[in-house]
């Protein structure tokens, strides 16, 4: 009873230090976010001594926040929304379709997960600017590229946990494929589309290198790409580029605590099957 009581304190004050080193770097972007920029440099850890909100109001000027906004939601959205469509349809016929070539696919698929981006960057770039599709289109269309492979190993695993019989039942009903896929078994794979959509939401939404590439151009920007200009060759203000930061972050956090639930149970039937 003791040795139980002992360990349950031990990983209590475990996971209370784990929680302080989690939560202090967004209390520093935070808490420096309301500071002048000489306050935030004589005391980076103290409280404000006074609120200054005009940081935000002037880091939404600066970010052209209107447009930067739309055009992050835009590519994130539309992005989400193709690599969703392509990627459960595609592990839907790998995993149904009992062939060798659907085994070879899927092996192929999830090996493109290893490769790096850095690796493929410029002959990327390089080809997409040869057909002018160095814009918002052939950025989205980069990222179903980038995406489609976890989405199909996330997918094709929870598929295993839903019975061929309910495809043959929906058949000898009158379904075709795509009628049995998307009306019967496409919501039975709700927390791995959650999973898939709140990955892809923090990678799309925070990326700044494939964009920086892409659609570094006036009126194409997103927020990452606008909150890089706090930053100049001779002076940096980092009180304007952490409110900015803040206001990135926080849409992606609110979205993130509300489906953190489906996301466990995603991962746990999208992984442990295959």
């Amino acid at each position: 009873m003791r040795r139980s009581r002992i360990k349950k304190y031990t990983l209590a004050v475990f996971g209370i230090i784990l929680a302080i080193f989690w939560i202090s770097p967004f209390y520093l972007v935070l808490d420096n976010s309301f500071k002048t920029k000489k306050e935030l440099f004589t005391s980076t850890i103290g409280l404000p001594k006074k609120i200054q909100l005009g940081n935000y109001r002037q880091a939404a000027v600066d970010l052209g926040l209107g447009e930067s906004f739309v055009n992050t939601i835009l590519i994130t959205a539309l992005s989400i929304l193709i690599i969703i469509i392509f990627s459960s349809m595609s592990a839907y016929a790998l995993q149904r379709v009992k062939r060798k070539t659907s085994t070879f696919l899927f092996i192929f698929f999830t090996a493109a997960m290893l490769i790096p981006f850095q690796a493929v960057m410029i002959p990327l770039v390089a080809e997409f600017g040869k057909v002018k599709m160095l814009n918002i289109p052939g950025l989205i269309f980069m990222y179903l590229g980038f995406g489609c492979s976890l989405g199909i190993f996330l997918y094709h695993g929870a598929l295993k946990g839903i019975p061929q019989s309910l495809d043959d039942a929906a058949r000898i009903d009158g379904c075709g494929r795509f009628r049995t896929f998307w009306l019967i078994v496409f919501p039975m794979l709700k927390p791995t589309t959650v999973t898939i959509i709140v990955l892809d939401i923090m990678w799309i939404w925070n990326d700044y290198l494939l964009p920086s590439l892409v659609v570094n151009k006036q009126g194409m920007r997103t927020l990452q790409l606008m909150i890089f200009y706090f930053f100049g060759q001779y002076t940096r203000q980092w009180h304007l580029a952490l409110a900015g930061l803040t206001i990135a972050i926080l849409p992606v956090l609110i979205f993130y605590f509300l489906v953190q639930k489906q996301i466990v149970k995603g991962i746990i039937s999208g992984a442990v099957k295959q």
